[in-house]
């Protein structure tokens, strides 16, 4: 059986833990060596430790330009030029009306969900230029497709991503680098779980109304990470996949 990412190098960022994790292990199951960037040592050790000698747990600070340089420099040391970026690593701060949001919390978000993706994208582009080409997969969602009341800064963010996926795309042709986004909807992840009262009460109605009624896996994910991931992508750039149980599909699509 061929192994659809044999002999490429990997980076995933917030890799200890969700979809992060998810993707790490189906790389590395599909032939790739990985490097897991996290600031949760504990759980990026672990993860690395237990996929092997072709898994690296790097400490890296997604929002600092040093720790990427850092980073894409120890991956060249430990394995190779990278050939596979996932700007995974991201979050938002609960639910509220753009009346309720204070400054602090909106740029901390942004730094974290979109000056994250920017720096990685730039730092990597060339690196892969330079060695022949690669993937670049950033994780968006579907909040980043269409509007949600409740989720102003996150829905920024997400839409912010798919821009800059969409617009590097550009830049990384020549280079035969594709740029491609995944957008997940309501997916069992440890973010998404710690929700309580009501808010998770809200995910489960609305999980009910899709066409498939369930929350997705982390593994659901890694599936279409692990296609853009490899050359079965090729013709493939500048792309959004959504992975949502058909939570987009009809006018049942609830607000957050």
């Amino acid at each position: 059986m061929s192994l659809r990412l044999e002999g490429k190098v990997a980076v995933v960022t917030g890799g200890a833990s969700g979809i992060g994790e998810a993707s790490a292990r189906r790389f590395v199951r599909e032939g790739a060596r990985v490097v897991i960037a996290d600031v949760n040592d504990e759980l990026g050790e672990i993860v690395a430790t237990g996929l092997g000698p072709d898994a690296l747990f790097v400490h890296a600070d997604v929002t600092d330009q040093m720790d990427w340089d850092r980073l894409l420099e120890m991956t060249s040391e430990r394995f190779a030029p990278l050939d596979v970026l996932v700007n995974n690593a991201g979050g938002g701060r609960g639910v509220g009306k753009i009346v309720d949001e204070v400054y602090e919390g909106h740029r901390a978000i942004l730094d974290l969900n979109v000056s994250s993706v920017w720096m990685g994208m730039r730092a990597a582009l060339p690196i892969m230029g330079d060695s022949g080409g690669g993937s670049i997969v950033n994780i968006s969602s579907i909040d980043g497709l269409v509007g949600v009341e409740g989720m102003t800064t996150y829905a920024a963010s997400k839409f912010a991503v798919t821009g800059l996926t969409k617009t590097v795309a550009f830049e990384g042709g020549p280079r035969n680098v594709r740029v491609n986004s995944v957008h997940p909807g309501f997916i069992e992840t440890p973010m998404v779980l710690k929700n309580g009262g009501k808010v998770r009460a809200r995910l489960e109605a609305a999980v009910q109304k899709q066409p498939i009624a369930r929350f997705g896996k982390p593994e659901d994910i890694a599936n279409a990470v692990l296609f853009f991931a490899s050359d079965e992508s090729s013709y493939c750039t500048g792309t959004s996949l959504v992975v949502d149980g058909g939570q987009l599909a009809g006018p049942h699509r609830e607000s957050m």
